[in-house]
């Protein structure tokens, strides 16, 4: 997997709905940035988080598993090789959907954290979009309800304090070609997704969740 998403870095790095948008604006926000505070990004990807965090003055360390991301570790989510309380914050943006372990990924990000844990995903819909995702970038392994990223995240230790959700909308063909969908199963994709579809544009749920570590 690192392979191909060290293919996909450039991709990333230039995708408008990883760039920028709201829900980037307000994950930074509720980072709670500042000079002292310091940050890891995890499945850093482009590093869009990293580099709106270190604006604000952040110190930022970046994980990713696949080099070509160029990220300060190469690491996955739920190997995070970091002491306990190791950093304020963490984040994690538009990946866990790609995780083989989610609870894992979870337990580790809220175990090396002091404060608060940010993360941001699109949100489960039904098996059939699940279907297309699946389709259109073999990675994909799930995403979640709303219920199930705050429990989740109330396993792992954090209180759940704030919680919005966004709609992004990425042009389609751009979407597909971003992970090089083959022209039959974007064909596919495309059928199944067309609820979610209107004149080239897709509608993608997510959530950003802020959590903080349990002081109990």
């Amino acid at each position: 997997m690192t392979d191909v998403w060290s293919q996909r870095a450039d991709a990333f790095r230039e995708s408008p709905t990883h760039r920028e948008g709201p829900d980037l604006d307000l994950l930074v926000e509720w980072c709670e940035p500042g000079d002292e505070v310091k940050v890891l990004d995890v499945a850093t990807g482009g590093g869009h988080v990293a580099r709106r965090l270190r604006e604000q003055g952040c110190t930022v360390i970046t994980a990713d598993p696949a080099p070509g991301m160029k990220s300060d570790v190469v690491s996955r989510a739920e190997e995070l090789p970091f002491e306990d309380g190791s950093f304020d914050v963490v984040t994690c943006r538009i990946a866990p959907h790609h995780f083989e372990d989610i609870r894992r990924a979870v337990a580790e990000m809220a175990r090396v954290t002091q404060r608060l844990v940010v993360i941001e995903d699109n949100v489960f819909v039904d098996e059939q979009v699940e279907e297309a995702e699946r389709l259109r970038d073999p990675t994909h392994v799930r995403c979640y309800t709303e219920d199930e990223w705050k429990e989740m995240l109330t396993d792992a230790g954090l209180e759940v304090e704030q919680l919005e959700h966004f709609q992004r909308h990425p042009v389609v063909d751009d979407w597909l070609a971003r992970v090089d969908t083959p022209p039959e199963d974007a064909a596919r994709v495309k059928e199944l997704l067309g609820d979610h579809i209107s004149d080239g544009v897709l509608t993608l749920d997510s959530i950003v969740v802020k959590a903080r570590r349990s002081q109990k």
